[in-house]
C-alpha cells in the first residue's frame, strides 16, 4: 500500500506541475506581453525625445560638453521610468523600491551638497554664458581673463599671471562684470 501510495504522488506530481505552470502562464502571458510592448514603445519614444533634445541644444548652441551631459542625463531618467514602469506593469511592488530610492537621493543631496551647488551653477554659467573663453572678467574679488570654464568651477588667468580657480555655484550667484 505504502509503494502504491508513493507510486501515485510521483504520477500526478508532474500533472500537477504542469497545471500550475500553465494556470502561471494564463495569468502572466498577457502582462508579460503588455509589458514587452509597452518597454519597446517606450524605447522609441525614448529614442525620439533624444533627438529632440540633442537638436534643440544644438539649435540654441550649448556647450559640446553639456549637450553631451543634458543628453544622456534625459535618456537615463527616462529609460529608468520606462523600466519602472514596465515592472509596474508585471506587478512588482514598487512602493518599498521608490522609498529606498528617494531616501539615497536624500543622503546623496546632502552629502554633495556644495558640489551639487557647483555643478548647477556651471551648468546654468554654461546655458547662459555671461562670458566666453579669453574674455576679462572680475567676479568675487578678482580680475583675470577666462582661461577654462567647466562644470564645477572655472579657471581664470590674472594680470599677475597667477592662476584662479572660482567655484561656479558662488560665481553663478554672484555679480560678475566683464569687460
Amino acid at each position: 500500500l505504502f509503494m502504491l501510495l508513493q507510486a501515485t504522488e510521483i504520477v500526478t506530481a508532474p500533472a500537477n506541475l504542469v497545471s500550475q505552470i500553465t494556470k502561471i502562464a494564463i495569468e502572466y502571458l498577457p502582462k508579460l506581453a503588455g509589458a514587452i510592448i509597452v518597454y519597446m514603445i517606450g524605447s522609441f519614444i525614448i529614442g525620439w525625445i533624444g533627438k529632440v533634445v540633442k537638436a534643440a541644444l544644438d539649435a540654441r548652441k550649448v556647450d559640446a560638453s553639456l549637450q553631451s551631459f543634458l543628453y544622456s542625463m534625459v535618456k537615463v531618467l527616462l529609460n529608468i521610468l520606462l523600466l519602472l514602469t514596465v515592472f509596474g506593469m508585471l506587478g512588482v511592488n514598487l512602493t518599498s523600491f521608490a522609498a529606498i530610492l528617494a531616501g539615497l537621493a536624500v543622503g546623496v543631496g546632502a552629502a554633495l551638497n556644495g558640489t551639487l551647488g557647483n555643478f548647477a551653477g556651471g551648468i546654468m554659467m554654461l546655458l547662459f554664458k555671461p562670458f566666453k573663453l579669453g574674455d576679462l572678467i572680475e567676479a568675487q574679488g578678482f580680475v583675470g581673463n577666462v582661461k577654462e570654464q567647466g562644470i564645477f568651477n572655472t579657471i581664470l588667468l590674472s594680470p599677475e599671471n597667477k592662476t584662479v580657480i572660482l567655484a561656479n555655484g558662488a560665481l553663478s550667484t554672484g555679480s560678475i562684470v566683464n569687460y
